[in-house]
């Protein structure tokens, strides 16, 4: 019978619609095959009850716990009293820690995944358990970057929340027995911030569903005839997305509309933020909301773009425009981690100004657009999910007993597999 394991999902792993769920639910999958799993996860969108039945359909076990943000946003208060980072307070659920504590108690769980460090909170009492955790980002870092564009007190409170969600963070890698995340560049960050943990940091690599993103499939065009479209795809409801939409669409999309009027922006994503609805009054821009597949708006566009200022991992939405052989210009933010040839594979654009004329070169010709093609080419060869998720089993197959001896050989496999 197959080994019993722990997985615990801030957000659950289901349906594969953004980011953190992509990566998520891919583990889920595969770790299904291997393990009997039980999930321990939040559902913080209504929409998202309805498909708790596949989400089980993976697992022996599962406790689903709701969450409200409106709630959560008030109980990460407490964190002000009681010194902790806010993130914290708001995935805390006395229900789902009883059912870990039962789970961990009347079942031979051996193995435990952890998805996202605040999740990290409900084991970290499990003695006698080979302990993964999977940060994903650094995402300390990412609410220092929040502090540097927002205004007092919201600056105040988030450097608070990065200096505090720090401290968390090195605490769990001490006691973890491997502290993974998305790309070199993430790992390597977090070796920095936290020495104390670096010979058990690694990382493993977002793959893409190359079969679901194909060029080779035919879409029906959702784009009026003559369009030359610019398309952006991802949650828009969060920060860093709306950021970027609107940094586009208020510096950089005005000049091309006017040099090439038949250009349009499409902002393609869930749940926009006021912030993005309002964009929609502007000339040649278009705000979707809710697609029922994203595909088509890839495969019809011209270019697809990443203009994020705001970005901490890998960008999925930039790896699977890549799958659909779609040139793609990114900020450089959006761009790390991504192992391409720059100018061949993948457009890396810096200010506003370099996305112009880069997107007015392309729309033009003088860039070639078999960046596409090699694009695919690349995702084919580097980004395929089992591989990126192969080297999982082996840390979580180690013992107590062997980990010391063999951690450092481990580490390095890490940072060898991935591109």
């Amino acid at each position: 019978m197959a080994e019993e394991l722990l997985f615990l999902a801030h957000r659950m792993p289901y349906p594969p619609n953004k980011g953190d769920k992509i990566r998520s639910f891919h583990l889920l999958r595969y770790l299904s095959q291997r393990y009997r799993v039980h999930l321990g996860t939040f559902i913080d969108d209504e929409a998202d009850w309805q498909h708790v039945d596949i989400a089980q359909s993976f697992c022996a076990e599962s406790h689903f716990a709701r969450l409200n943000p409106f709630t959560a946003r008030l109980r990460s208060l407490s964190g002000l009293l009681t010194g902790q980072a806010l993130t914290l307070p708001y995935y805390r659920n006395a229900g789902l820690q009883q059912w870990v504590n039962d789970l961990l108690a009347n079942h031979p769980v051996r193995r435990i995944l952890v998805f996202s460090s605040a999740m990290a909170q409900y084991v970290r009492q499990a003695d006698g358990t080979r302990r993964v955790i999977d940060f994903v980002d650094v995402d300390s870092d990412k609410w220092r970057q929040y502090a540097e564009t927002k205004r007092w007190p919201l600056s105040w409170l988030f450097r608070r929340e990065a200096e505090r969600l720090l401290r968390y963070e090195r605490e769990i890698a001490r006691e973890f027995d491997a502290a993974l995340f998305v790309s070199r560049e993430e790992a390597e960050m977090f070796k920095q911030l936290a020495p104390e943990s670096a010979n058990k940091t690694g990382y493993f690599s977002n793959g893409v569903d190359a079969g679901y993103f194909s060029p080779e499939r035919e879409y029906p065009n959702p784009y009026p005839e003559g369009e030359q479209v610019l398309a952006f795809t991802g949650a828009m409801d969060y920060w860093p997305n709306v950021d970027a939409v609107r940094w586009f669409a208020e510096e950089i999309f005005p000049t091309l509309y006017v040099d090439r009027p038949q250009t349009r922006f499409y902002i393609v994503g869930s749940r926009p933020a006021p912030a993005v609805c309002e964009l929609a009054r502007l000339p040649g821009i278009t705000v979707t909301g809710t697609v029922a597949d994203v595909r088509p708006y890839l495969a019809h566009a011209r270019i697809a773009v990443a203009p994020l200022r705001i970005a901490r991992g890998l960008q999925n939405k930039v790896l699977e425009a890549m799958s659909m052989a779609k040139t793609v210009v990114a900020s450089p933010q959006a761009a790390e981690g991504i192992q391409a040839a720059l100018g061949s594979e993948l457009h890396v654009a810096a200010s506003a100004g370099e996305f112009r004329q880069k997107i007015l070169d392309l729309l033009a010709g003088k860039v070639s657009e078999q960046t596409g093609n090699a694009a695919r080419a690349r995702i084919l060869a580097d980004y395929d999910w089992n591989s990126c998720l192969a080297q999982v089993d082996a840390l979580l197959a180690e013992t107590p007993a062997s980990r010391p001896a063999q951690r450092a050989n481990h580490t390095a496999a890490l940072g060898e597999i991935n591109p």
